[in-house]
C-alpha cells in the first residue's frame, strides 16, 4: 500500500509540474524558416520515438519468449551461428535512417540559408546586427534608424540580418523565427527570416560569452508594414541622433534598457570588411551601392 501511494504521489507531481510549462518557443513557429525546423525537429522525435517503441516491444518479446526454464542438469543448448537477416536488419536500418535524416538535413539547410520561401519576390528589409558586451545594436540603414535592445519588423517581408560583433563571438537567435547564427568581429554573416504574422517574440545571444550572457536578451515585434512606417516616422520626430561619442559609451561592457535613435553606427563606425558568409545577390548589391559613403565617413 505504501508503495502505491508513492508511486501516486510521483505521478502527481509530474503532472502538476508539466501543467505549468509553456511551449516550447521553437515548436512555435511565426516565420517559414521557424516553420522549416520546427518540422525536422517533430520528424526527428517521431523516428526516434518509433525506434524506442520497436526496441522495447522486441525486448520483452525476446525475454518472455527465451526466458529461463527448467531443464535438466545435463542440458547443453544447441550450436548458433549468426543469421544473416538479423544481421542485415541491424546495421542496415539504422543506416537507411541516417541517410535518410542526413538528406533531410542538408535540404532543409539550404532552405532556412536562403530567401525565404512566399518571399522571393519582395525586397527585402537590411537590417545590420552587431553585439557588445553585453547588448544588442540593430541598425536600419534604409530607414535611418538605430535602436538597442529591441527590434521592430514588419511581417510579410524577408528580412535579411547582418550579423557581427563588437567582442566575443556571440549567437543571434530568435527561436519563434528561425535558427541561430554566429555573429563575428571579423566578419558578416548573414540570417535569412521572415515573420508571417504580427506579435511579440523573444530573442537572445544563445552563445555564452562572459558574466553578462544571462541578461543578453532583446525584444522583437512583429507588426503590419503600415505600423512599421508609423514606427519609423515617430523615430525621426523624436528620438535624438546617434553620435560617435556616444555609440562609443554604449560599446562599454555592461546592461543596458531600450534606446533608440536617428542615424546609425555604419556612418562612423562601418561593419567589418571581407567574407560575408550567407549573403544573397541583392544584398551584395546593397554593399556595393552603400559602400562609398561609409568609407569617405571614415575617414
Amino acid at each position: 500500500m505504501k508503495r502505491k501511494w508513492m508511486v501516486l504521489s510521483v505521478i502527481f507531481a509530474i503532472a502538476t509540474f508539466l501543467t505549468g510549462c509553456e511551449r516550447l518557443l521553437v515548436l512555435d513557429p511565426k516565420g517559414p524558416q521557424a516553420a522549416r525546423q520546427a518540422q525536422d525537429i517533430m520528424l526527428s522525435i517521431g523516428i526516434m520515438s518509433f525506434i524506442v517503441l520497436v526496441v522495447f516491444a522486441m525486448l520483452i518479446v525476446i525475454l518472455f519468449k527465451y526466458r529461463a526454464s527448467k531443464q535438466s542438469p545435463d542440458y547443453e543448448p544447441p550450436h548458433m551461428e549468426g543469421n544473416l537477416w538479423v544481421e542485415a536488419i541491424c546495421v542496415g536500418v539504422p543506416v537507411i535512417i541516417v541517410a535518410y535524416l542526413s538528406f533531410v538535413s542538408v535540404q532543409s539547410n539550404y532552405i532556412v540559408e536562403a530567401t525565404p520561401q512566399g518571399y522571393e519576390d519582395k525586397e527585402p528589409l537590411v537590417i545590420y546586427a552587431s553585439s557588445s558586451n553585453w547588448k544588442w545594436h540593430f541598425s536600419y540603414p534604409e530607414e535611418n534608424i538605430e535602436t538597442v535592445n529591441y527590434l521592430y519588423i514588419p511581417t510579410d517581408r524577408p528580412l535579411e540580418f547582418k550579423l557581427y560583433s563588437y567582442g566575443p563571438i556571440t549567437s543571434f537567435w530568435i527561436p519563434q523565427l528561425g535558427g541561430q547564427k554566429y555573429a563575428m568581429s571579423d566578419m558578416i554573416t548573414t540570417l535569412h527570416l521572415a515573420a508571417d504574422s504580427p506579435g511579440e517574440f523573444m530573442g537572445r545571444n544563445a552563445n555564452f560569452s562572459g558574466k553578462g550572457f544571462a541578461e543578453n536578451t532583446f525584444d522583437v515585434t512583429a507588426m503590419s508594414p503600415s505600423e512599421f512606417v508609423e514606427w519609423v516616422d515617430e523615430v525621426h520626430e523624436t528620438a535624438d541622433p546617434l553620435t560617435e561619442e556616444k555609440f562609443d559609451e554604449l560599446l562599454e561592457p555592461g546592461h543596458l534598457g531600450r534606446m533608440t535613435f536617428t542615424g546609425t553606427h555604419l556612418d562612423f563606425m562601418p561593419p567589418p570588411e571581407g567574407h560575408n558568409h550567407g549573403s544573397s545577390d541583392a544584398e551584395e548589391a546593397y554593399d556595393e551601392s552603400h559602400s562609398e559613403p561609409a568609407d569617405h565617413s571614415s575617414h
